[in-house]
């Protein structure tokens, strides 16, 4: 068998140097005699997730590469085909963003042309877009189009060594398990690539491609138009913004959405207006890592006199927004602040424009059990449906399908990491459509001497503060994360969970890695049980919420906390101190960051 296993290995190894860029680096690796990071990227597979994939782009069959997009392009035509009879009617959804890297020659364009070329070769219509889009489009197209599925190329916020491949199912939404554990199977049984599938021109040649472009960016901003309440306001505002779309797809989409809600364009950041796979202006192509990043538009932004800044991420799905302050100060807000004012936004806006026989027992709002409860506490007030689910808009996505096909309306959706889904055109998180929601927001305010700041506030006083903290730390070795986890299910004693975290007392704790629920009868969690991630949530007695969980594309423990607090605890300084504490005793005792050797978020 270990013959075998060598056999299968060389052919899969010929397969991985069709790409010269890819097979220099492995001759490279050969020659210098490196044989840890040979074994290391060629004695694993690349796991394929409820995310789809997501790596650094290089030779290797752990890494995003020619080969293993072909592979795994491959499995997912296997499983559909056993899917839908009506596949080959129905066709797939390609789109791309404008990653790319000279030293192994992947670009998300031409991984997205090899995803094409394999399902073309097996006479499959392939929607394939002739540009970079917004990450939202495909799973927008996905539906309008009526296809099967789609793929989009992307690797969103993370840095520019990496890529990623993006699964959507039929209903629009992220795909969930089991489809995941099924495509790896059949992705394992025809690791080989069949002919045609190294063929990246059929996309130009094939009279099975189309171009889904022109109608699918007329129809999503024809569908914008749903969630545009104030467009007289929008004409006549003398409010400027600023946009900048991080050197990613989002400028030239985020400008059709302002003209569409009658607003003039955005002032674009111009060193950050065009694609740069190299990301050069920003150590880090993530708008939620606040001023440091946003310090282009926010200087912009001044000598403009533009008052809000909108800032998209590279594959335009989440929005960072920033509003200067009267003392000449911004603030950037953080995503559980904005879906807190998306959240009054589109109750009161629903309220406002309803039938007079609407119910608001039929409305619903999502978010997920890491973000902020403050949906709730508005749901609890005003009468509408709050629902949580896992991290995740794979999650979300799904949920909110199962609503709307069960009759319910969903006005509002989101997860904390500056994801939010207004509306349901797009069941995933959409940037642009968020950025002219707020740009309309902020000029409704205006219009009654208000701020988006102000405006928060008052949702505050109204509801409840909801003062909420994320950050994270880096660990780059798996075995020390399992064993931060297993400590806090075996803390005192085997199978015993901590009962109080320094001064702090601890009312229930939920782990979602292993199903059990202390707040419930049975001690079972009402969320799926989600082994392939770590995920801990404490409850204390003082109404603070703390979540502890890894990441699942990057080498992180993040942590979120939470001061839930009833409308009548209105001293905003007092709870953000006990939050602090808190979270200093969270680090100190259940972390350990100094014996464990976790280094602290840095941008």
């Amino acid at each position: 068998t270990a013959a075998q296993g060598n056999l299968e290995l060389n052919e899969d190894l010929n397969f991985l140097l069709q790409n010269q860029k890819t097979k220099e680096q492995i001759e490279s690796l050969l020659q210098n005699g490196k044989h840890k990071e040979l074994r290391d990227r060629l004695c694993c597979r690349l796991t394929f997730g409820t995310a789809g994939l997501r790596s650094a782009m290089g030779a290797g069959f752990c890494y995003i590469n020619d080969l293993t997009v072909i592979q795994s392009t491959q499995g997912i035509y296997k499983y559909l085909e056993r899917c839908f009879s009506d596949f080959k009617q129905r066709g797939f959804v390609v789109g791309y963003d404008t990653r790319g890297q000279v030293t192994s020659n992947c670009s998300s364009k031409k991984l997205a042309k090899l995803t094409a070329a394999v399902l073309l070769a097996k006479d499959v219509p392939v929607y394939f877009f002739s540009t970079y889009v917004p990450t939202p489009f495909v799973p927008y197209a996905v539906q309008q189009l009526k296809a099967v599925a789609g793929v989009m190329i992307t690797a969103s916020h993370n840095r520019k060594e990496d890529n990623g491949y993006k699964v959507y199912w039929e209903n629009g939404a992220q795909i969930t398990s089991p489809h995941d554990k099924e495509i790896i199977k059949c992705i394992e049984e025809c690791v080989e690539p069949w002919n045609g599938s190294w063929n990246e021109n059929l996309v130009d040649t094939s009279p099975l491609r189309q171009d889904p472009l022109k109608k699918i960016c007329d129809c999503y901003m024809e569908d914008l138009k749903k969630i545009c309440y104030h467009r007289e306001l929008n004409v006549q505002t003398n409010l400027k913004f600023v946009h900048t779309s991080f050197h990613g797809v989002g400028h030239d989409y985020v400008q059709l959405a302002f003209k569409t809600f009658g607003f003039q364009p955005p002032i674009p950041v111009p060193e950050q207006k065009d694609p740069d796979p190299d990301f050069s202006t920003v150590k880090c192509p993530n708008p939620e890592e606040g001023e440091s990043v946003l310090e282009l538009s926010l200087r912009l932004a001044e000598k403009e006199k533009a008052r809000v800044v909108v800032a998209t991420d590279p594959d335009a799905d989440r929005l960072a927004v920033a509003e200067q302050q009267e003392n000449g100060c911004w603030k950037v807000f953080t995503g559980n602040e904005l879906a807190a004012l998306f959240g009054w936004w589109m109750f009161s806006r629903w309220k406002e424009n309803c039938s007079e026989d609407a119910d608001v027992k039929n409305v619903y709002m999502l978010a997920t059990t890491v973000s902020s409860k403050i949906l709730r506490a508005i749901a609890l007030k005003e009468g509408f449906h709050f629902e949580e689910t896992l991290p995740g808009f794979k999650w979300i996505g799904s949920r909110v399908k199962n609503l709307l096909d069960s009759g319910k309306e969903v006005l509002f959706a989101f997860e904390e990491s500056i994801g939010f889904m207004c509306g349901t055109s797009v069941l995933d998180k959409d940037g642009v459509s968020a950025a002219v929601v707020i740009a309309e927001m902020a000029t409704y305010l205006e219009s009654k001497n208000l701020t988006l700041a102000q405006k928060l506030v008052e949702i505050y006083e109204t509801y409840g503060y909801h003062i909420s903290k994320t950050s994270y730390f880096l660990c780059y070795d798996p075995p020390t994360i399992k064993r931060i986890f297993e400590k806090l299910r075996n803390f005192d004693a085997p199978e015993s969970y901590p009962k109080c975290c320094g001064i702090y007392n601890i009312l229930h704790v939920r782990d979602i890695t292993t199903g059990y629920d202390s707040s419930q009868p049975n001690k079972k969690s009402v969320l799926p049980v989600s082994k392939s991630s770590q995920m801990i949530t404490f409850t204390f007695q003082n109404g603070c919420v703390a979540t502890l969980r890894t990441s699942g594309t990057e080498p992180k423990i993040k942590y979120y906390a939470e001061m839930c607090a009833l409308p009548e605890q209105s001293d905003r300084n007092v709870l953000e101190e006990e939050l602090r504490k808190l979270i200093e005793a969270l680090i100190e005792n259940f972390l350990e960051p100094d014996k464990n050797g976790l280094v602290w978020r840095s941008v």
